[in-house]
């Protein structure tokens, strides 16, 4: 049986080259099938296009943006959606609101930062 607490990350928000801000929740070692990072795009910020090697969940909790997933049109998000984003494909979101928005985020297997691929070099 692996151990039942991961100890609590240090909770302090840090910013990313993909203009998001993080804060992340479960990232360790011990459990690599999953992580969860609280997120939050300012006002007017469109995220870096990007994708991931793993899949990713976004869940709105506050906030309105236009969400872009690969080749599908852009669509509108707010508070409870839900945007499932498959491994390998393109995806940005904009906050198109006049508070942040704030989205928590699940990788399955967990995010690396060698996952990451930016899409805009």
């Amino acid at each position: 049986m692996r151990k039942t607490l991961i100890p609590a990350a240090s909770g302090d928000e840090f910013p990313t080259r993909e203009r998001v801000l993080i804060t992340e929740r479960l990232n360790a070692d011990s459990v690599p099938e999953v992580s969860l990072a609280d997120c939050r795009v300012a006002p007017g910020i469109t995220t870096e296009l990007h994708c991931l090697s793993v899949a990713e969940w976004y869940v709105i909790f506050e906030g309105t943006g236009m969400m872009q997933v690969g080749e599908l049109e852009p669509f509108e998000v707010g508070p409870g959606d839900s945007v499932e984003i498959p491994p390998g494909v393109s995806q940005r979101i904009t906050n198109t609101g006049s508070a942040d928005l704030r989205l928590q985020c699940v990788c399955m297997p967990r995010f690396t930062p060698d996952c990451y691929q930016s899409l805009e070099e």
